[in-house]
């Protein structure tokens, strides 16, 4: 698995447990949560784009979750189970604000994340609202 797929899985994981139970987030940026073993295992590239979703994420929190708002259809925010949350969260982070990454890359990993994750079919939900972000966005 990259590197990069595994610091998207951290970066999810981080964001539900801030939403979930408030983790401050010096602490998910310190990985804290993370089993000791396994987090002394963690590479520093995987770390440093973990670290980048996570409080780029938080840090933009209104502009992303206006855009996931925006792209639900026949569902409200409130409705939304804290894991697809948290995957849409990276996700659109990443339509909106890393344009250097391609978008379709951005929408597969959230998939492939979703799918592994996620209910049974978080991952066409996921996709749908993503795919959404996408189009109304100017990165294309």
């Amino acid at each position: 698995m990259a590197s990069r797929r595994k610091a998207r899985i951290l970066a999810f994981q981080a964001l539900y447990a801030w939403d979930a139970s408030g983790t401050p987030v010096k602490d998910l940026l310190a990985f804290g949560w993370v089993d000791e073993d396994k987090r002394a295992a963690l590479d520093e590239e995987l770390k440093v784009f973990a670290r980048l979703l996570i409080a780029g994420a938080v840090e933009n929190m209104q502009a992303v979750d206006a855009a996931i708002t925006s792209h639900l259809q026949n569902w409200s925010f409130e409705r939304l189970k804290k894991v697809d949350l948290a995957i849409l969260r990276i996700g659109a982070y990443s339509l909106l604000f890393q344009r250097d990454i391609p978008a379709q890359i951005t929408i597969d990993e959230a998939i492939e994340i979703a799918k592994e994750y996620g209910s049974e079919d978080s991952y066409r939900f996921i996709n749908g609202v993503l795919d959404g972000i996408w189009k109304a966005s100017e990165v294309r």
